[in-house]
Formats: C-alpha cells, structure tokens, sequence
C-alpha cells in the first residue's frame, strides 16, 4: 500500500451503533464487515442516558468472532469507578489479543446523575477535568504490572513477581486509587484511547491524553483549523503531534445513489444537522471526499457513522473503500494485528519499569 507524498497513512473507522438491538448477532456481522474492509477500527456507543446493552460487553462478544478490527466501545469517567474502567478496557485488551480502545466520554445530565444518588450532575469542564484524571490513572494501573510481572511457576507456587507490581497512589479531585490494578499489563502496554473532541471543554483532555481524536466538521477549514489546534496543545504538554490522530467523524446516507459534486467536496454534503456533519450521496463522491481531505493534510482519516448501519456500510466497504484501495489511498491487509499497529503508534514503554517507581 502507498500512501500520498509527505502523508500519513489514512486511517478509516465506522461505528456499528445499532439502537434498540438486543442480539449479538447484528453487531458481529457488522464488525466482520469492517474488517473485510481493513478498517482501523469500530465503535459502539453507551451512555447512561438511554436503554442500551453495555458496550464493553457486548464487543468483548465481537472480539473472538473477528481477527485483526480494533474495537472501541464508550465508557464514561462519570459516575463509574477508574478503577474498574481500566480494568474492563484491559479484559476487553486481553480477549481480542491488543485491539482494544476506549472512547472516553463523560455523562453531563441530572438524570444520569439520579441513577446512581452520589452527586448531582456537573458542570462539563469539571467533567473533562475528572476525565483526564481518570485516563491518567488508567494508564498508571495499567502499567502497574511490569511486563514479565508474571512468573507462573507451577513447581513454586509463585504466581507474580511482587517487586515487578507498582501502587499508583494516585488522588484526583473526585477520587484516589492505590492500586496495582488486578488484571496484567495489556497486551498494547496502553488501549487506545479515544476522545470526542469537538466540544471545547474536551479539548484539553483529548490533547494530552488521547491518541485518536474525534472532531465533526462540515467544511476542510473547519477539520484544518481543529487538527491545528489539537497538535498545538499536544505540544505544549510535552507530546509529539505526530504521535495524535486526528479522524473527522461524519454522518453518512449512502443510499441515495451518486449526485454530482457540489464545489468543494463531493456528494451532498458534509452539511450540518441536528446530530453533525451529515454526508448524503453516493460511495464514488464520498473516496473523493475522503481523498481530497487527506491529501491535503486537513485530517489522518474520518470516523464514519452509517445512518442505515447495514446498507451504509455495506456501501461503504464494498464502494468508498474499494476506490480507495484501487487508488492505493487505503490498505488492503492489515500489516499488524493490534489496534495501535494498525493507527502507527508505538507501544508505551513502562513508566514505573524505565523510572523505576517504588511498590
């Protein structure tokens, strides 16, 4: 596969969202078939504001029914314990051999907040706040035990190495956590994580600690001006921009056939509508969407939510992607197995192996 010159390669995801499905059925088959596609990854919403299977579980269903897909379900920091997060988003690592992520998100509703009669609800920059503690402290359990931590040895009885497991002892504003997590360091070092970063409060939070960020722009100024601002702040925290992906997510309705470009992109849209950036048209205009805006360095790739999750993205897949894999825009295999290979991001090393952090 090449990629566009002085371009990094693009990378592609869909979510496979489907409301009111109680079966796992529906959502395997739609994971298969992003991965047919050679899709970075899928996503699967939740939320505590609406009826839903949990989305954890439901793609820890997926993971031994697919082989190379990432997958990435919401969990919010809100209301739910870090300590039990990480650990979820590290089974969820662990069962689908390193293609874990996790779209962090926060719960902003009086409502949510009744659910669990803890605290009201808050505002959203104290949530984006408490967010990024709960990824910092997620990254920590996760490294709380070193990698060779454990040692198996039938004959001894010893089962880890105690000097290779690392208390956090971290204190947020909301929270503390000693640690070492309960579940091994996983297979990635670190799940990708993944922040929505189109509304202010979230940005600081995406720039520091996400790997994937989510904007929704309907024009290439507006994705321009956002990847900017992102890698900008990614700097100032010590990160290299290069290391942060920057996917614009769109809403799209393949159904409707081709219809000739509008200027300056293709199809009929992106436009905004009450849920975002909407495209309308056909799969031929959305690869050159998809291409122009790559191309000219406005984004890394897009996050795409089909509006029919079936048909869309089987049209997607069969159509979008096909044209952009003939173009050589797109991959046609995966060259690596785990969600961060996938992204071309390098594995963390161990904070507490390399400074040598006390237990």
């Amino acid at each position: 596969m090449t990629s566009s010159p002085g371009r990094g390669l693009l990378h592609l995801a869909a979510s496979v969202d489907r409301p009111g499905v109680y079966d796992a059925g529906p959502y395997v088959e739609l994971a298969r078939l992003a991965e047919r596609g050679g899709l970075d990854f899928v996503t699967l919403d939740d939320t505590f504001a609406r009826p839903g299977l949990d989305a954890p579980a439901v793609l820890a269903r997926v993971a031994p029914a697919t082989h190379r897909v990432g997958l990435v379900p919401t969990v919010t920091t809100t209301h739910t314990e870090p300590f039990h997060v990480q650990a979820a988003v590290a089974t969820l690592d662990w069962v689908s051999r390193g293609r874990a992520g996790w779209r962090i998100d926060v719960s902003t509703t009086e409502g949510e907040a009744r659910l669990f009669g803890r605290r009201h609800a808050a505002p959203p920059a104290a949530l984006w706040q408490e967010a990024g503690e709960v990824a910092d402290v997620a990254a920590r359990l996760w490294d709380s035990w070193e990698d060779d931590a454990e040692i198996r040895d039938v004959p001894t009885g010893r089962f880890v190495d105690r000097d290779k497991l690392h208390h956090v002892d971290f204190t947020g504003s909301a929270f503390s956590v000693k640690g070492p997590s309960i579940v091994p360091r996983p297979p990635q070092g670190h799940p990708v994580r993944v922040v929505d970063a189109t509304e202010d409060h979230a940005r600081t939070t995406a720039a520091r600690y996400a790997d994937v960020v989510l904007v929704r722009a309907a024009s290439s100024a507006r994705a321009r001006a956002l990847r900017d601002q992102l890698r900008g702040q990614a700097a100032q925290f010590g990160r290299d921009p290069d290391s942060l992906r920057v996917l614009v997510s769109l809403l799209v309705d393949l159904g409707d056939g081709e219809h000739a470009a509008e200027p300056g992109h293709g199809g009929g849209g992106p436009r905004p509508s009450a849920q975002g950036p909407l495209y309308r048209g056909g799969p031929v205009d959305l690869a050159e969407l998809i291409a122009s805006w790559h191309q000219d360095g406005t984004v890394d790739g897009f996050h795409l939510t089909p509006v029919e999750p079936r048909r869309d993205l089987e049209r997607l897949v069969n159509g979008t992607v096909g044209l952009l894999q003939h173009r050589g825009l797109f991959r046609t295999f995966y060259p690596g197995s785990t969600l961060r290979e996938h992204l071309g991001l390098a594995r963390p090393a161990n904070q507490y192996a390399v400074t040598g952090g006390t237990s």
